[in-house]
């Protein structure tokens, strides 16, 4: 199955012929995944091999303005920046919105605003492809549900299905060859004392982009075939620890789930390594510190940096000992 043809059955065959306003506008957090997507079903519809589950985080991710142009390309701009459109980045937007307009009888001035790194495991992509669709949805005047929307925007970023909701979000892998169970919702719980902090260590974009080394994994990762073992019993223990705060085995279990999919990279061939120094030095500081007493946990994802997890009550302790660290109030933005 194409991705054309799920968006037949979003539609249901009727595909719109253009947009029915001239301007569209849409905001999609980043989420950062206590229990990782890494590996999938079907490359073509960005189907997980499992479920996952992440943790948005208010204020930082994309925002997106749309507006119809007459010109026969599209324009787009990153933080006022002006992309050429033959590079990757332009070509796979570009590419995204042409699954919405099968006659390319219409063209966009796609305005970009991001305040997290991009390429440097932040999830800029899915907080981007979450806010281009829904920016689409409005510009479109389409009334798609969320989950509709989580469904489209997968097709272009996996994460990007759990970037419609705040808070904590699960992302159900289906199992239809279709992929339309293959969407996120969000948990109904908050948890006010928790914090995240953002621990920006490199803000190049990483060698080896998500999509690549997801694949590679996948095909020659020795330990790949325990990875969904894996991911069933922390996303239990997650969606536990969360229904009844506690936090050492929400943290500890995200952690966990980190190392493991790192690892799993490791063995990949040839192998994959995102972290730098920095991000060993900063994990040997988290697991002192923790030695002490100090309650926190980092998780990583396909990038050098680091987000660490920890509760209210200790955060001053924490900004003492990373001074650089962007401290998230994920239930209070």
């Amino acid at each position: 199955m194409k991705k054309a043809n799920v968006i037949d059955r979003i539609f249901h065959g009727g595909l719109p012929a253009s947009p029915r306003n001239q301007k569209g506008l849409a905001f999609a957090p980043t989420n950062i995944a206590l229990c990782k997507y890494w590996g999938k079903r079907d490359i073509e519809l960005n189907l997980p091999v499992t479920s996952s589950l992440s943790i948005a985080l208010p204020d930082k991710g994309t925002m997106t303005y749309l507006s119809l142009q007459d010109k026969a390309t599209d324009t787009i701009l990153v933080n006022d920046e002006e992309i050429a459109l033959t590079t990757p980045f332009a070509e796979r937007l570009v590419c995204y919105l042409d699954l919405f307009r099968p006659k390319k009888n219409w063209h966009l001035h796609i305005d970009i605003k991001i305040n997290i790194p991009i390429a440097a495991g932040l999830a800029s992509s899915a907080s981007g492809f979450a806010s281009l669709v829904a920016a689409l949805n409005d510009l479109g005047a389409w009334s798609l549900t969320k989950q509709q929307l989580s469904i489209l925007a997968r097709l272009g970023s996996g994460s990007a299905a759990r970037s419609f909701w705040m808070g904590f979000v699960e992302w159900n892998a289906g199992v239809q060859s279709d992929g339309m169970d293959s969407f996120a919702m969000p948990l109904d719980i908050e948890w006010p004392e928790l914090r995240v902090g953002i621990l920006t260590l490199s803000n190049k974009e990483k060698p080896i982009s998500s999509r690549e080394a997801m694949q590679r994994t996948v095909n020659s990762s020795v330990l790949y075939s325990a990875w969904p073992k894996k991911i069933a019993q922390d996303l239990a223990i997650l969606k536990q620890a969360i229904h009844v705060k506690n936090f050492s085995l929400l943290a500890g279990t995200a952690e966990s789930n980190a190392l493991t999919m790192h690892a799993t990279m490791l063995s990949s061939w040839p192998p994959i390594c995102y972290s730098l120094p920095e991000t060993l030095a900063a994990m040997r500081k988290v697991w002192e510190l923790r030695h002490e007493g100090l309650e926190v946990y980092f998780t990583q994802d396909a990038g050098p940096n680091l987000k660490l997890l920890f509760l209210e009550k200790n955060q001053a302790e924490l900004t003492e000992a990373f001074p650089d660290m962007e401290v998230i109030s994920v239930f209070e933005g």
